[in-house]
C-alpha cells in the first residue's frame, strides 16, 4: 500500500514529465482545439439545454475555446470555474462570447462577480495527464476532486466529467489518493473516448496506435 506521501511524490515527478509533454504537444498541434471540438461533438450527446462548465485555457492547455462557443450557440449556458478559497470547491460563473474576464489567481482568467453562479451537468475539466482507467493528474491544489465529490454527492443529477487534453498527455497509470475523482470521458485531439465502457487496456492500446 503506497501512503500519500509517497502518492504525493509520485505526482509530483509525473507533473514535470507531464508538463514537457504537453508542452511539446502544444507546439505540434495549434489546430488542436477545432479536432477536440469535432470530437467532442460527435461522440457526446449533451442533453439539450444542459448547463457545462469549461475553462478558459492557459499555457499550453488544450484550446476549448471553439468548443465552448459551440455549445454555447446550440443553446448551452456555459459556466467557468472561480477559485472561492483554498481547501474548497470551485464555483462556476456564467459566461458568454465576448465577454471581458478577470484574472482570478493560479493563473486563471474568470467571469466577473456579478456574474451569475451557475451548477454544471457536464463538466470539461482540464488536466496534466490521464490513464486508461479514467483518472487524471491536475495541478495539485484538489479543486475539481473536490468539485466533483461534492456535486456527484449531491441532491442532482450525477455530472458527466469530460477531460480534454493532447493524445500525448496519455500515461500508463495516473498515482491517486483516496479522495481523487475518475473522469467520464477524455477528449483528445484525436478521438473520445467512454471509460466506463471501455476496458483500460483497450484504451491503453488505442493510444499506442495514435
Amino acid at each position: 500500500m503506497i501512503d500519500a506521501a509517497e502518492t504525493n511524490a509520485l505526482k509530483a515527478n509525473l507533473r514535470r514529465e507531464a508538463s514537457a509533454r504537453r508542452r511539446q504537444a502544444h507546439a505540434a498541434h495549434p489546430q488542436a482545439g477545432l479536432a477536440l471540438m469535432q470530437h467532442f461533438k460527435s461522440s457526446i450527446a449533451v442533453p439539450a439545454g444542459a448547463i457545462v462548465s469549461g475553462f478558459w485555457p492557459m499555457g499550453e492547455e488544450i484550446d476549448v475555446k471553439p468548443l465552448l462557443g459551440q455549445l454555447h450557440a446550440s443553446g448551452h449556458p456555459i459556466g467557468l470555474p472561480v477559485v472561492v478559497k483554498k481547501g474548497e470547491p470551485l464555483i462556476f460563473r456564467q459566461w458568454h462570447p465576448g465577454m471581458a474576464l478577470l484574472a482570478g489567481g493560479f493563473g486563471t482568467e474568470v467571469p466577473p462577480p456579478n456574474a451569475p453562479e451557475v451548477q454544471p451537468q457536464v463538466l470539461i475539466v482540464p488536466l496534466l495527464a490521464f490513464d486508461g482507467e479514467g483518472y487524471r493528474l491536475g495541478y495539485g491544489g484538489g479543486f475539481y476532486d473536490r468539485t466533483l465529490d461534492k456535486l456527484r454527492t449531491g441532491r442532482a443529477a450525477n455530472p458527466l466529467a469530460v477531460g480534454v487534453a493532447y493524445s500525448a498527455q496519455h500515461v500508463a497509470r495516473v498515482p491517486r489518493g483516496h479522495f481523487d475523482q475518475p473522469l467520464d470521458w477524455i477528449v483528445t485531439e484525436k478521438a473520445a473516448h467512454h471509460f466506463a465502457s471501455v476496458p483500460a487496456e483497450v484504451i491503453a492500446n488505442l493510444y499506442q496506435v495514435c
